[in-house]
């Protein structure tokens, strides 16, 4: 019998439809005709609005479709946010707590050291339905030190939850996030938890949301009471009172507004409106006509506002009391955007690198990006982004940036640690695939088009360590270990001190390195031997110098010649580049071809200064002249010229060393403020703000990285136990003349041992 293209058979054969599964079977006629062919199912909307040709079959599927993130500062209730989430949405069954004291543990928290330590450590995907619509949650940490994870999930995610604390308010991880969620252009909705806490406050969170991160926002709930007589919410939308039943608040039950909350409800109502009126022309213009404004319209207002990223909805609750969950998952579905409401770009490579952008449909070629890798139990797993195509298991794609061809040998959609198989999987989802050999931020399609998606930014390691394993037998497996964990986190860098032959690690603080040193204790079984923490310095020069250098060595047959001339200097203060090399020959004193080995022989040479043998960085090297040999020239004589010529004007350009500073943010009760600050000043820091929040003290300070080794063990006994700190790296900047000169003279000291 001849078989049909699947194209070619009319939806309308598609005739059996199930009430228990909410979808369309093809009839008798339809399965003859596909023959072996997988049959595609098709919901009853989509078959529906099928009929309609204007509107395509995935319409509706997309629109039921968030991808969302949960991200926040430390401790502030997100991984006990998502695991509520998952409850309530039936994804599991019961209720785990994050610091795992009854030996399960929360859900997203599938590591063995997150379970102990209380901390998200590794971003986790998961999926769930809520209302017919779908969402994929991606579940971040809190800790400055993985902020890479922070980036990456939201690079890809179309909306996001900003969980903020109601006793805490705005913190300094706070803002970084919300920084990142600015550089991805990532609509929000803000959370704030934690309204059964004493010294909850939610206006006074919503006041420093607007003044600390410059939000446009308003509230679109108030809770009913607070502390411990927190009891329900009142939807300011909808104009309805929701209190939460059963044991673990799975009852929403909506009533009418508590006659004693009129007043408060008709102002924040009525600020909410002027709120939105100020970014929505629709609205403004209703509320300027003093016309009634409906439950819908303003819905409509605070979505359109909301996705044009002008304005941010402030929900409330108390994850930890099941409290305020289920309104915040219906705010998800009508204020966070669906995959075709954002704008996706990517950089057509045929074209110079154009800027192309994405319609972010099925219909489209397949164009994905790979976000994030694990090694899971099955080899490596690629956690992919589809943004525009579909892709199908078994399907062959293309790895733009490499241009290598692959198989999709196994698809699956992630729940935390969990896989589900899939056959194929659409534009807007995230997928994970195995068996896919590829680096974090690269891009496939399906061979049709060479587009690649912006890569996330990176930033730079601020601290190394030396390790090596205790048996020289378990050599292989650390090799092991530190490769891996090198493809799955960018920030996590590994390298040899060329002098004492010593495996340097380096990363984002103290914690990120001893995550990184106990996983490779559990997970490989190699016990290793930790060394000194190490600060990145750079070096840098501080004025112009010039310089004149002829290389010119003769033995027996062809010598070496090469001469160069020109000058370095420092590049402005605040430039992107690090290093910039500059050709101003004029004639071909020196051949074009010898060039880039000159270029590479400075680059050679500013990895390590004559000061420290740090990198050196901030500089402008100028070439204007030199001199060549028709015999005894060649890429080598001209490579080692460059490196002698800077080493030779490296000491007149003034060179200075330059250390990481850190950005400190300290909470701390009042009492201990004098004590703290002191200690503080004994560091070199430079405190730089100074608030008050209730009984503590806020102190933000400027303090060199080296200076903080072993902070946390100081503080607390400086505290009695009640001080937090929270740092992030801000920027390298030069070190007194004093501190200068104990450096190099202690670089002196182990360079002749």
């Amino acid at each position: 019998m001849a078989r049909f293209p699947r194209s070619a058979i009319p939806r309308l054969l598609y005739t059996f439809f199930s009430s228990k599964t909410r979808r369309f079977y093809p009839s008798p006629t339809a399965a003859l005709l596909l023959g072996n062919f997988e049959v595609r199912q098709f919901s009853a909307g989509n078959v529906a609005r099928a009929k309609d040709a204007k509107e395509p079959w995935w319409k509706e599927s997309m629109e039921r479709l968030r991808n969302i993130g949960i991200s926040a500062h430390i401790d502030s209730g997100k991984t006990t946010l998502t695991e509520r989430i998952l409850y309530y949405t039936g994804r599991i069954h019961e209720i785990h707590e994050v610091r795992g004291k009854d030996g399960v543990g929360a859900k997203m928290d599938s590591m063995d050291l997150e379970r102990e330590k209380g901390i998200t450590i590794q971003s986790a995907a998961t999926y769930c339905t809520w209302k017919d619509y779908q969402i994929n949650i991606i579940d971040t940490p809190g800790h400055v030190d993985f902020t890479i994870e922070v980036e990456r999930a939201l690079r890809v995610l179309d909306g996001a939850i900003l969980v903020l604390c109601s006793v805490g308010g705005v913190q300094s991880q706070s803002i970084t996030v919300d920084r990142q969620m600015r550089r991805y252009e990532v609509p929000r909705l803000a959370f704030i938890n934690k309204l059964d806490r004493m010294g909850a406050d939610p206006w006074k969170v919503l006041n420093q949301a607007r003044s600390k991160l410059r939000h446009h926002s308003a509230a679109v709930q108030v809770p009913i009471g607070l502390e411990e007589n927190f009891q329900g919410l009142i939807d300011l939308v909808q104009l309805k009172a929701y209190y939460f039943h059963g044991s673990s608040g799975e009852k929403v039950v909506a009533e009418e507004i508590p006659a004693d909350m009129d007043v408060i409800v008709a102002e924040k109502r009525r600020e909410l409106i002027e709120m939105v009126s100020e970014v929505d022309d629709k609205l403004a213009e209703a509320f300027l006509n003093d016309d009634p404004i409906s439950s819908v319209d303003l819905e409509e207002a605070v979505c359109r506002a909301t996705i044009a990223r002008k304005f941010v909805p402030v929900f409330m609750g108390s994850a930890f009391k099941n409290k305020g969950v289920q309104p915040l998952l219906d705010g998800v579905l009508s204020y966070l955007p669906c995959p075709i409401e954002v704008s996706n770009y990517a950089l057509d490579q045929t074209k110079n690198e154009e800027k192309v952008m994405l319609p972010g449909t099925p219909d489209g070629p397949l164009v994905a990006l790979a976000f994030k890798l694990e090694e899971g139990r099955f080899g490596q797993l690629t956690y992919l982004r589809v943004y525009e195509g579909v892709i199908r298991k078994g399907d062959f794609i293309v790895n733009i940036n490499t241009g290598k061809k692959i198989k999709v040998p196994r698809l699956v959609r992630m729940h935390s640690d969990e896989m589900e198989d899939i056959q194929e999987a659409h534009a807007g989802q995230i997928v994970a695939v195995f068996g896919v050999d590829c680096a974090s931020g690269d891009t496939f399609t399906n061979g049709s088009v060479k587009y690649t998606m912006t890569s996330m930014s990176v930033p730079e390691p601020v601290m190394s360590l030396a390790v090596q394993p205790v048996s020289k037998d378990s050599g292989g497996q650390f090799s092991k270990a530190l490769n891996r964990f090198q493809r799955e986190d960018p920030t996590f860098r590994v390298g040899l001190d060329a002098e004492s032959g010593q495996t340097i690690i380096s990363g984002m603080g103290e914690l990120h390195l001893d995550i990184y040193v106990e996983r490779i204790r559990r997970e490989y079984k190699v016990d290793a031997i930790v060394g000194k923490p190490r600060v990145n310095f750079r070096e840098t020069i501080t004025q112009h110098a010039e310089f004149d250098y002829l290389h010119k060595k003769q033995s027996g047959g062809q010598g070496q010649y090469g001469r160069v001339c020109g000058y370095v200097e420092p590049l402005p203060p605040g430039s992107p580049i690090k290093f910039e090399f500059e050709n101003m020959i004029v004639g071909q004193a020196v051949p074009s071809n010898f060039i880039p080995a000159i270029e590479k022989g400075f680059k050679e040479a500013a990895n390590s200064g004559s000061l420290i043998g740090h990198p050196v960085e901030n500089i402008r090297i100028v070439l204007t002249d030199g001199a060549s040999h028709a015999v005894d020239s060649s890429e080598l004589a001209f490579k080692l010229a460059a490196i002698y010529a800077f080493r030779q004007c490296y000491s007149a350009a003034r060179p200075v060393i330059l250390e990481p500073i850190m950005l400190v943010e300290l909470k701390v009760p009042t009492e201990f403020q004098g004590t703290v600050a002191g200690d503080i000043n004994k560091r070199k820091g430079v405190i730089v703000g100074n608030d008050q929040d209730g009984d503590d003290s806020i102190i933000t300070a400027n303090v060199p990285l080296k200076n903080m080794f072993g902070y946390s063990t100081m503080l607390r006994s400086m505290t009695q136990g009640k001080g937090e700190f929270t740092m992030e790296y801000k920027e390298h900047s030069p070190v007194s003349q004093d501190v200068q000169m104990q450096l190099v003279s202690t670089h002196k000291a182990d360079k002749a041992e």
